[in-house]
């Protein structure tokens, strides 16, 4: 069924993705032609409700930037099962909260630094929240600070919820002027990272920890991988962090795999509970 074109035509039927342009793409994936920029969400949700009928899972790509990326005339060969399998079996041994660290992790924040640590989106000066920390300290531990005095104060939150909540809304998602839908031939999450294109992982080790990422957020926050766009990744969240710890772990996660999302730790943490897409930026 995977290889079969006219079948999964058949499936798409009564669905935004009718009619579209299909052929095959790179290392036995299908490629869906002609995606509107502007519905790519929708047209992403429609190929993923059908996962069960043909057997493979999308993601949104663009040849904004890869030119090579376009329908061939003949089916490429992809990995073998016993190389996807190999593949899979070694993300799932790897350790990505090891490999993947944000880059201010260790730093060290003294006295003439908090403000700059404490200050938000939207300039406030949160400074006196964390007069009590004893400097110096690591940047974490000043963030979490701060990110607790948070949720005692609810008028503060929800004024710096306010500035920060556009990063998981759809709104900020990217782009591209030319989208096409990636079928991959797994239907297995952990699987799926064989075939993303990402900067963040260029090697085959940071491939198969990408991976894994894949499979852990998709069990714990039903995070699934909308579009991959190179530098970006986007993914549409159907079980929310909750405000406290669960908030705190999913944003370091996050951060360390997008160390050029542009927030702090304690500002994507408050952002994650009040949306469903959460948008990473890793580039040169």
């Amino acid at each position: 069924m995977r290889n079969d074109l006219h079948q999964i035509e058949a499936a798409f039927v009564g669905t935004p993705l009718a009619g579209l342009p299909i052929g095959h793409g790179p290392s036995g994936t299908v490629l869906v032609a002609d995606i509107d920029p502007n519905r790519l969400h929708e047209a992403w949700q429609a190929a993923d409700a059908l996962v069960p009928v043909i057997g493979r899972r999308p993601v949104m790509v663009t040849d904004d930037f890869n030119d090579t990326l376009r329908i061939r005339p003949e089916p490429e060969p992809g990995p073998s099962e016993s190389e996807l399998r190999a593949f899979a079996e070694a993300a799932e041994s790897s350790e990505p909260w090891l490999t993947y660290r944000h880059y201010s992790e260790d730093d060290e924040v003294d006295e003439c630094e908090v403000e700059y640590y404490t200050r938000g989106m939207d300039r406030v000066d949160l400074t006196d929240l964390v007069s009590d920390v004893v400097l110096p300290t690591p940047r974490p531990v000043l963030e979490r600070a701060l990110y607790g005095r948070l949720l005692a104060d609810a008028d503060l939150y929800a004024r710096v919820l306010d500035s920060v909540r556009f990063v998981t809304q759809t709104d900020y998602w990217y782009t591209p002027t030319s989208v096409l839908l990636m079928l991959l031939p797994t239907s297995d999450v952990r699987s799926s990272g064989y075939w993303v294109d990402f900067f963040g992982a260029l090697t085959p080790e940071y491939q198969r920890t990408l991976a894994e990422v894949l499979a852990q957020w998709h069990h714990r926050w039903d995070a699934r991988l909308v579009a991959s766009w190179g530098t970006m990744l986007q993914f549409q969240v159907g079980h929310r962090p909750a405000p406290g710890d669960e908030a705190w772990t999913a944003a370091g996660q996050l951060e360390a795999l997008a160390p050029n999302l542009g927030l702090s730790r304690w500002e994507v943490a408050v952002a994650l509970p009040a949306g469903d897409a959460w948008f990473v930026h890793n580039r040169p």
